[in-house]
C-alpha cells in the first residue's frame, strides 16, 4: 500500500513523541512493504510562532490531501494570554471541525504488567477494557454565542439530534464488536441538551438489540468509573464530558501517556495521544511515547485499514511492557528509559527475528482470531 501521511508535531513534547511513532510507522512499512509518504507541517504553538496562525491554510491543506494524519499535541503557558483565536488549541479545535471529525475513540485498557502502575489497587483495575466514545465537533467547545469580560463570561451547549445520532451509531456499532454493553453519560437530571441526548440513545437502541444500555449521571459515572471499571465497556460521551472522564480514566492505565485516540467522521482521520504538550519536560527525552505509537496503530487501522500491521505494533508494545521496560511514568518499570530508547525497544520489536520466523504465539497474527484478542493483549 502507498500512503500519505501528514504529521502534526505540535508543541513540547510533540516532536520527541511523534518523531517514536513515525519510526514505527516506517518500520511496520518495512515489515509488510507498504510505502508510507511522511509530510510534516505546523500547527499550534509553533504555527503562531512562525505564521500568527495556530492552523495555516498550508497545513490544513495538506491534511485534507493526506490519506491519515498523525499529531502530537499542542499549547503551552506561552501562549495562554494570547486571544482565543491564537492559542494553540484553536487551532486543533479547527482542524477537528475542518475535517469533519464528529466521532473520538479513546481506549483505555490496564497492561497486566502496569497493574501496580496505577494508584488504585490492582484487584480494582485489573481487566479493564473499555472504549470511550466522546462526540467531537459539538457542545460547549462550539456552542455560539460566546462572549467574555472581566465582569461575565458565556458559553453555550447545543446538541442537535442529528449530532447525538452519528456519534451514538458509532458507540452501538463498536458495542456490537466488543461485549455488547454501553453506557450513555449525561446530566439529563440539570441540563436540556441531555435529556435530549438520552431520548436519542433510547430512540436507537431498538436498532442495536443485543446491546444492553445503560444510562449514567456523569457525576456519579465518575465516581463509578474508579470504583469498579471493569463494569463498563462502550462509553458514550458528549465533548466536555468526554474529554473530562477520559484523562480521569488515565489513573486506571497507570499514565496519561499511555492512551491513544482516533478522531473519525470525515474522510480522513485524526491520530493523537490523549495527553498534553508537557512543556516543563520538553526536549529532555523523557516522554512516554507509547500513546503517539498507539495512536500510529489506530491509524494503521481506522485510517489506513491495516488490521494485522496495527496488530504489529500493538504486540511490540506488549511484549516490551511484559519485559519491564518503560519511561519514568510508569510506577515500577524495571528498567527505565528515555523517549528514545523506548521507542528503539518498541521499533525493534515490530521488526521480525533475523534468524528464523516468529512462533505462531510470538506472532502478531496470533491475535487475529478472536476480535477480542488484541484488546486482552493490551
Amino acid at each position: 500500500m502507498d500512503a500519505r501521511i501528514t504529521v502534526l508535531p505540535g508543541d513540547g513534547v510533540g516532536p520527541e513523541v511523534t518523531a517514536e511513532a513515525v519510526a514505527c510507522l516506517k518500520a511496520v512499512a518495512e515489515r509488510f512493504g507498504h510505502h508510507f509518504e511522511f509530510q510534516k507541517a505546523l500547527v499550534g504553538g509553533a504555527a503562531v510562532e512562525a505564521t500568527g496562525d495556530p492552523l495555516p491554510a498550508a497545513t490544513l491543506d495538506l491534511c485534507r490531501t493526506s490519506d491519515a494524519v498523525l499529531l502530537g499535541a499542542v499549547g503551552g503557558p506561552a501562549w495562554d494570554r494570547h486571544p482565543r483565536d491564537q492559542r494553540p488549541e484553536s487551532g486543533l479545535l479547527r482542524l477537528r471541525q475542518a475535517l469533519g471529525l464528529y466521532a473520538n475513540l479513546r481506549p483505555v485498557a490496564v497492561h497486566p504488567a502496569l497493574e501496580d502502575a496505577s494508584p488504585l489497587k490492582p484487584e480494582v483495575v485489573r481487566g479493564t477494557d473499555l472504549m470511550f466514545v466522546r462526540e467531537l465537533s459539538g457542545g460547549l467547545y462550539f456552542g455560539e454565542p460566546r462572549s467574555y469580560s472581566d465582569d461575565a463570561a458565556v458559553n453555550t451547549l447545543p446538541y442537535t439530534r442529528r449530532e447525538i445520532e452519528r456519534v451514538a451509531k458509532v458507540a452501538f456499532e463498536l458495542a456490537l464488536g466488543r461485549r455488547k454493553n454501553l453506557v450513555s453519560v449525561d446530566k439529563a437530571n440539570v441540563l436540556e441538551t441531555s435529556r435530549l441526548w438520552r431520548k436519542v440513545v433510547d430512540d436507537l437502541a431498538p436498532a442495536y438489540a443485543t446491546v444492553t444500555v445503560q444510562h449514567h449521571y456523569v457525576d456519579s459515572f465518575a465516581m463509578a468509573l474508579i470504583t469498579r471499571p471493569r463494569d463498563f465497556d462502550v462509553v458514550l460521551t458528549e465533548n466536555l464530558f468526554g474529554d473530562i472522564l477520559s484523562d480521569e480514566a488515565a489513573v486506571l492505565a497507570g499514565s496519561l501517556g499511555l492512551l491513544p485516540s482516533a478522531s473519525l467522521g470525515g474522510s480522513v482521520g485524526l491520530f493523537e495521544p490523549i495527553h498534553g504538550s508537557a512543556p516543563d519536560i520538553a526536549g529532555q527525552d523523557r516522554a512516554n511515547p507509547i500513546g503517539t505509537i498507539l495512536s500510529a496503530a489506530m491509524l494503521l487501522r481506522h485510517g489506513l485499514n491495516l488490521e494485522v500491521e496495527a496488530l504489529a505494533i500493538e504486540a511490540a508494545v506488549d511484549r516490551v511492557l511484559k519485559a519491564g521496560h518503560g519511561t519514568g511514568d510508569l510506577k515500577g518499570a524495571r528498567h527505565p528509559h528515555g523517549t528514545r530508547s523506548l521507542g528503539a525497544l518498541i521499533r525493534e520489536a515490530i521488526r521480525p527475528p533475523r534468524a528464523k520466523a516468529p512462533r505462531l504465539a510470538d506472532s502478531a497474527y496470533a491475535w487475529c482470531g478472536s476480535p477480542e484478542g488484541h484488546r486482552s493483549k493490551l
